[in-house]
């Protein structure tokens, strides 16, 4: 890892990590970029579907099976782009893209009649109803197809979130469907057929349907030599308001920011539901769980080293529940409280007229690490970013907002913590189901998060492991 040292700041250590770099093979000596879409249309992805097509079923309002195939055939269209000049790539169409065509299944359709649906208070339950009835018979032909593409038409929009908020079109959809192993790609007639900006979109919605069908689009380069497994932990609250209760999401990556794949581990009401943590028993028997998941996928190894992120302070007998899992077979282990919501911002100063300074014209550069502590330290992961920009040297994400660091706090672990800000800001830049340079936060808290808030809303979801894509 190399990096810059500003020896101006004089009141903490400051450093300007490099930008991570991202594989798209899986050779010795892979080809990499440091520009998720210029690496696919450079070298293509990381790993193709595990054919030569991508097959899509389809489910529609009765009569709307050709709108749905127009868009879809847009996806295999060449697209020049319309927004962030400076960051997105002309879109080359699936087939020249990821090497596969992407072939809707006209014997794979289900139409839903609106007079199945209804109207009232209860329509929205029907709807979900209606919809789960439909992936279940599409279940019955699972051989013909990999993907399944869902228009929502206009008519549906109203119905897609409850009035009280207890129902979710999406998560009850993708929940009700994990267990069966179907994969499902949601398409908005409000929003993506009517979206301004078709380059972007498509490739947003390319990288999705390969990564559903099974494909990998890229992973990270290592951002140590160590061989590292990385978990996020995240909390969801379930039930009504009678018998809430708590289930912990354990989510499990490899070196190289592969995996994707989760637990879900219903823990109990017996604790404070506006800061949940796990007893020591508890963490034990999740992070045992998510070991043998590792050693599943790992013919039975376990990494030199694990990581793991959430976003609410370590309890003592939490730390002490992951090293009764892991230790001694792991010797090196780093738990990391790492939150999004800080009171800190930043600029960067240039020399002005005489010795006086003055703000950048550019926010604060994207890497930029800023220690408050031994254990403690603020990450720029949104910022400036060096050399990824189609136009020009830098390239800002966020536009014209001012981009805030993340904090970050080690609780258990050792060595500088360059280490771990360096692995935060790789696996920031591993959303496979968006088309941008990086998230927010690193894929082992967003996608925890995100697994928890569809968790949420769904009344069963079994005890079980399952793999991201079903829930993307």
């Amino acid at each position: 890892m190399s990096h810059d040292v500003d020896p101006r700041q004089p009141w903490a250590p400051h450093t300007i990590l490099q930008e991570p770099m991202l594989k798209f093979d899986s050779t010795p000596n892979p080809a990499t970029s440091g520009h998720p879409l210029v690496g696919l249309l450079d070298h293509g992805p990381y790993a193709g579907p595990p054919t030569d097509s991508v097959r899509l079923a389809t489910i529609t309002l009765d009569g709307q099976k050709q709108k749905l195939y127009g868009f879809l055939r847009g996806a295999t269209q060449v697209h020049e782009p319309g927004d962030r000049r400076a960051y997105v790539p002309r879109y080359p169409g699936f087939g020249a893209l990821f090497k596969a065509d992407l072939v809707p299944q006209s014997d794979a359709h289900v139409d839903i009649r609106s007079s199945e649906i209804g109207t009232g208070a209860d329509a929205h339950e029907r709807l979900s109803d209606a919809l789960a009835r439909a992936v279940r018979h599409l279940h019955t032909i699972r051989d013909s197809w990999d993907v399944i593409v869902v228009l929502l038409p206009e008519a549906w929009e109203p119905l897609r979130l409850s009035s009280d908020g207890a129902l979710d079109l999406h998560d009850r959809l993708k929940a009700m469907a994990a267990p069966l192993g179907c994969p499902i790609q949601m398409v908005r007639e409000a929003s993506a057929l009517r979206f301004k900006y078709q380059c972007s979109m498509y490739w947003r919605l390319s990288i999705a349907l390969l990564t559903k069908s099974g494909g990998v689009p890229f992973r990270m380069v290592q951002p140590t030599q160590t061989d590292t497994a990385y978990l996020g932990l995240a909390y969801a609250i379930r039930g009504g308001t009678a018998d809430e209760f708590v289930t912990c999401c354990s989510q499990v990556f490899d070196a190289e920011g592969g995996g994707f794949e989760f637990i879900a581990y219903n823990v109990g009401a017996d604790r404070d539901l506006e800061n949940p943590h796990l007893t020591r028993d508890e963490m034990r028997t999740v992070m045992a769980r998510s070991a043998r998941l590792y050693q599943r996928r790992r013919a039975g190894a376990l990494p030199q080293r694990l990581v793991i992120h959430k976003t609410t302070p370590w309890r003592e007998e939490e730390v002490a529940g992951v090293f009764d899992a892991w230790s001694p077979a792991v010797a090196d282990i780093e738990c990391l409280q790492v939150r999004a919501d800080t009171p800190w911002t930043g600029v960067t100063l240039r020399r002005g007229t005489g010795s006086a300074a003055v703000p950048n014209s550019w926010p604060v550069d994207r890497g930029s690490l800023q220690y408050l502590s031994e254990r403690e330290a603020l990450l720029w992961v949104a910022g400036t970013a060096k050399g990824v920009a189609l136009q020009g040297d830098n390239y800002n994400q966020a536009a014209k907002a001012l981009p805030t660091p993340i904090a970050f706090k080690r609780y258990a672990g050792a060595g500088p913590l360059e280490i771990p800000a360096s692995e935060i800001l790789a696996l920031s830049k591993l959303d496979w189901n968006n088309d941008a340079l990086y998230g927010l936060t690193p894929v082992t808290i967003s996608y925890s998060q995100r697994l928890a808030r569809m968790i949420s809303r769904v009344p069963h979801l079994p005890d079980d492991s399952y793999q991201f894509r079903l829930f993307m």
